[in-house]
């Protein structure tokens, strides 16, 4: 696999069932305004859904937030999903009301960067940038 051309891709996506999704919605337009491309799944996704998604779109990066209190459990059905798939080079980020003892544990099983509540939009659109892939700018 090469380098991709283009802007980063991003899925933004709301699993479980949680119904709040400004927040989801606050960061696909930062990314978006920031010049990515970005895929916003909606409300309710399980992750078979929403790695289907990165997969079919082919992301770069997929963000994830939850208030729900289920972070544990979905943010590992998706890293689990990427790894069954051959998939785990896209890049999984996470935010929203997660405590602070779940940040490690989290990071461990593969959750490259957790954002909780205070964390700017540019702090979310630098990070992306630094640490998914860069789009092709210069030849090799």
């Amino acid at each position: 696999m090469g380098v991709a051309a283009g802007p980063i891709r991003v899925v933004v996506a709301k699993p479980g069932l949680d119904g709040h999704d400004r927040g989801a919605k606050v960061i696909a337009r930062a990314l978006r305004d920031a010049g990515m491309e970005v895929i916003y799944t909606g409300l309710h996704q399980t992750p078979e859904q929403i790695v289907g998604t990165a997969i079919q779109e082919d992301a770069d990066a997929i963000g994830l937030s939850i208030l729900s209190g289920a972070h544990n459990t979905l943010f590992a059905a998706v890293i689990d999903l990427l790894q069954e798939r051959d998939a785990a080079d896209i890049v999984v980020f996470g935010g929203g009301i997660i405590p602070d003892d779940d940040i490690a544990p989290l990071k461990e099983k593969g959750v490259a960067a957790i954002f909780t509540p205070g964390a700017t939009m540019q702090s979310v659109v630098e990070w992306v940038r630094e640490n998914v892939r860069q789009p092709a700018a210069s030849g090799g």
